[in-house]
């Protein structure tokens, strides 16, 4: 059987990148690799390697990332694939993400900010592609219970009964005010997911990159994740200025869009406490740990929305703070834990 580099030597082989020198890129939280290609002309490329064995697909890659630019945005443009062996050759958009260009000019938030949410109103002014999972009420309040299972799990307590009681009184609250999925949501929608692409009009000067698990979801909740972002502190301000930028411009009301945006971002952060749990507990990635009071403290913040008062209720029990022990004994746990 061929070894994995085997594999990837042929793939490139077959479609006339063998000769090309390998960098290393900034991966994500699952098990696929990315490699930027040179030529000897400077001509690049990105090798995406997504084991199959390892549950990765590029399949969903494929399709969204045709989706995307059908509609005149900027994901990569796919120069070569093998779904059977899990390797995409896929467009060089650059290094210049968001975060980092931020980092170095905090007068570009705002603009860059703002240029994203645009994006986002032009993806919702189209029907979303055929076949999406649903990311329906009954899945939002489903979603929640990895903060229960790995991280209060995690951090030594009993979370089978407080889970129980948590997804009873927030699935009726989901219901009552989420209405149903009628957009793509991309998910990891965020600054170190966005790249600026200055050379290109419009809406196409935002590239974009992991969105191979989008699913049919809620105009809010990519929103929640550009301007709630688990990597990053976004001001207060920008975060209120943008959003209300997104919702004058798409046209929403702005009363209904703040509950459906505070539900979301309670939902979608405390979730995050436990992915990132899981990632270390499980997957054996400890950095993640370290974003976790970032998130625990957005959580928290919208979870002060007075609809969210019984749910809050119970966390304040069940829900441990992050503290500086409960984070080392989470990673104390680094990759021993193979099922919650």
């Amino acid at each position: 059987m061929n070894s994995r580099a085997d594999e990837v030597a042929d793939f490139l082989a077959q479609n006339g990148w063998s000769e090309a020198q390998k960098a290393p890129l900034a991966g994500d939280a699952s098990a696929r690799r990315y490699e930027r290609l040179t030529m000897r002309d400077s001509k690049t490329a990105v090798l995406m390697d997504a084991p199959p064995e390892a549950g990765q697909q590029t399949e969903p890659f494929v399709a969204i990332a045709k989706h995307l630019n059908t509609l005149g945005l900027s994901a990569p443009e796919i120069y070569a694939a093998d779904s059977e062996r899990g390797f995409l050759l896929i467009e060089d958009l650059g290094d210049d993400l968001f975060a980092h260009m931020v980092l170095k000019d905090t007068s570009l938030e705002h603009p860059l900010y703002e240029a994203a949410a645009d994006v986002l109103i032009a993806l919702h002014q189209h029907p979303p592609p055929a076949g999406l999972q649903q990311m329906n009420t009954q899945t939002l309040g489903e979603m929640i219970e990895p903060v229960f299972s790995w991280y209060v799990a995690g951090a030594g307590r009993e979370w089978k009964k407080p889970w129980l009681a948590f997804h009873a009184e927030i699935r009726p609250i989901l219901e009552a005010h989420i209405g149903p999925p009628d957009t793509i949501v991309l998910r990891d929608y965020h600054a170190e997911n966005l790249l600026w692409l200055p050379d290109r009009i419009g809406d196409a000067r935002v590239g974009l990159l992991d969105f191979q698990d989008a699913v049919l979801g809620h105009k809010a909740y990519d929103l929640v994740s550009l301007l709630q972002d688990a990597r990053r502190d976004v001001p207060s301000e920008t975060e209120h200025h943008v959003k209300d930028y997104f919702v004058r411009k798409s046209g929403l009301d702005p009363e209904m869009f703040n509950i459906t945006y505070s539900l979301l971002g309670a939902q979608r952060n405390l979730r995050i406490i436990g992915v990132f749990a899981r990632l270390c507990m499980h997957y054996g990635k400890p950095d993640y740990v370290d974003m976790i009071p970032r998130v625990y403290d957005l959580a928290m913040h919208n979870l002060q929305h007075p609809l969210l008062q019984g749910p809050a209720e119970l966390l304040s029990s069940a829900l441990p703070a992050p503290t500086p022990d409960l984070l080392e004994n989470l990673k104390a746990q680094c990759a021993t834990i193979p099922t919650p």
